[in-house]
C-alpha cells in the first residue's frame, strides 16, 4: 500500500470509530415524528425526507411583498393540531431568507424560504422551511436534509420515537448559515 493511501484510510478508520462513538450518544427520529410549530405549540406529524434538502410547510395564501426595502411574505397556516384536534389558523409576516428553485420531472417551481422554529424531541430548532400548499399531501410539514443533519440519527424503519416536549426552558439550536449544506441540482438557490 502506498504511503497516501495508507494515510488516507487511517484518517476514514479514525473518522469512523469517531463517528460510532458520537452515534452512540446521538437521539434517534423516525421517518415520521410528532413536531410542533413554536411559539404556538401546534402539534403536526412531520415526515422527515433524506430525499429532500429544504425543509418544507404548508401554507396557503402566500404573498410576496417588499417592506423596508426587503422581500417579505405573507402567509396562512392552516394546520390540524394532532394533540387537540382543533383547526389552528394564524396569518403570519416574514422576512424571506431566501428563494428556492426546484427542478424536477414535473418542471420547475419557485418557492420562499422563512426561517421558523420547530420542537423535535426536547429541542427547539430554528430551521429553514420553504413555503407550499401542501393540502393534498398527508404530512403538513417536511424536513429535509438541512433539519435532519441537526436532529441526530434517521432510523427509515420506525415512525414516533420521539414526542415534542419543548417549554419555556428548552434549548433552542439556532440556524447557521456557516453550517449550511450546499444546494444539489433539485434545490438551487436563487
Amino acid at each position: 500500500m502506498r504511503r497516501g493511501s495508507l494515510a488516507a484510510w487511517l484518517s476514514a478508520a479514525l473518522l469512523a470509530l469517531g463517528t460510532a462513538s458520537a452515534q452512540d450518544e446521538a437521539q434517534v427520529f423516525g421517518w415520521v415524528e410528532k413536531a410542533t410549530l413554536e411559539p404556538w405549540g401546534v402539534e403536526v406529524k412531520a415526515k422527515l425526507d433524506s430525499g429532500a434538502l429544504t425543509s418544507s410547510l404548508d401554507a396557503r395564501d402566500i404573498e410576496r411583498f417588499d417592506k423596508d426595502g426587503e422581500r417579505w411574505v405573507r402567509f396562512r397556516l392552516e394546520l390540524e393540531d394532532e394533540a387537540s384536534g382543533e383547526t389552528f389558523s394564524e396569518t403570519l409576516e416574514r422576512p424571506v431568507y431566501r428563494r428556492l428553485k426546484l427542478i424536477g420531472a414535473g418542471g420547475s417551481d419557485r418557492r420562499p424560504v422563512v426561517l421558523l422554529k420547530v420542537c423535535l424531541g426536547g429541542t427547539v430548532y430554528e430551521e429553514q422551511f420553504s413555503l407550499r400548499d401542501r393540502g393534498d399531501m398527508n404530512y403538513p410539514l417536511l424536513l429535509g436534509r438541512r433539519t435532519i443533519g441537526h436532529l441526530g440519527l434517521l432510523d427509515v424503519t420506525e415512525t414516533f420515537l420521539t414526542e415534542p416536549d419543548c417549554g419555556e426552558d428548552t434549548a433552542l439550536v439556532e440556524h447557521d448559515p456557516e453550517a449550511e449544506i450546499p444546494p444539489d441540482r433539485g434545490d438551487a438557490e436563487s
